[in-house]
């Protein structure tokens, strides 16, 4: 005699969304995940259901990495509420030990 199993409530079927990639998918079509990196936008490669790395465009995160110039860092002190704070390192000679070779 075999059990019936209790029905279990239909799942909505999705396909992949579009710019999403299981990880094994993404390995096995990488060529394709760098071409629709460059034409479509960000490509998000998930693992286990999550969102894992995201593969963009070198010109993208050249934007989003923006400039490294310092700017940013020359602009926060120059805001600061202390403009008068006076920034000055010492720098003291690091002790030395003799090496023998």
């Amino acid at each position: 005699m075999t059990r019936k199993q209790p029905a279990s409530p239909p799942r909505a079927v999705t396909g992949p969304q579009p710019g999403y990639w299981r990880l094994q998918d993404a390995k096995a079509r990488f060529s394709e995940v760098v071409r629709r990196a460059h034409s479509d936008g960000p490509q998000h490669v998930t693992m286990h259901g999550r969102d894992a790395v995201v593969i963009l465009d070198a010109a993208d995160f050249r934007r989003l990495q923006g400039g490294q110039t310092g700017q940013v860092l020359i602009d926060a002190l120059q805001a600061s509420p202390s403009p008068d704070l006076d920034l000055t390192v010492s720098r003291c000679a690091m002790p030395v030990r003799d090496v023998v070779l």
